[in-house]
């Protein structure tokens, strides 16, 4: 199979750049993050391409960045949150092997805090969350074909099982 040897998929907070790193490290791969791809494309953070460009404008070139990621075969791959909602992008991860990462609100709300730009959380962060989880949780699932609980784990040990699950 060419392509990505792991994509990890998951909600804000969830800490797929972090995993990624540390699987890719331990796998003896290279990381790649869409989210940092978008950024260096654009020249500027992801919160400014929202404030400047508005959505649309992100997940037009978060597309892009996914398309061109999911052709590198030495790397493991983490999408950015909202990735999932195009039915496009889900269907291209269809043929990889996708890892979702799995955490509760609270957890999530911890780890991202209150003073991270994301756009997406602005004002209640825990209520947004909530709201952005319960919508995309079904399509995490669908393009997942391991899943992988986060909650109270450390990094290290969620990227032991993911290596382990991948033999």
């Amino acid at each position: 199979m060419s392509g990505p040897v792991v994509v990890l998929v998951g909600p804000p907070g969830s800490g797929k750049s972090t995993v990624a790193a540390l699987l890719a490290a331990k796998l003896g791969k290279l990381h790649r993050d869409t989210d940092t791809d978008v950024e260096t494309t654009a020249g500027k953070p992801i919160s400014d391409i929202f404030v400047d460009s508005g959505e649309p404008a992100f997940r037009a070139l978060e597309r892009a960045a996914i398309v061109a990621a999911l052709q590198d075969g030495d790397a493991v791959l983490s999408v950015g949150g909202g990735a999932i909602l195009d039915a496009d992008t889900r269907s291209d991860l269809s043929g990889h092997t996708v890892v979702y990462l799995d955490v509760s609100v609270g957890e999530a709300a911890k780890r991202v805090g209150l003073g991270v730009a994301r756009p997406l959380l602005l004002g209640n962060v825990r209520t947004q969350l909530k709201n952005l989880m319960d919508a995309r949780r079904p399509l995490y699932a669908e393009v997942a074909k391991l899943t992988v609980t986060t909650d109270g784990r450390t990094p290290e040990e969620i990227a032991d099982e993911i290596a382990e699950q991948l033999g």
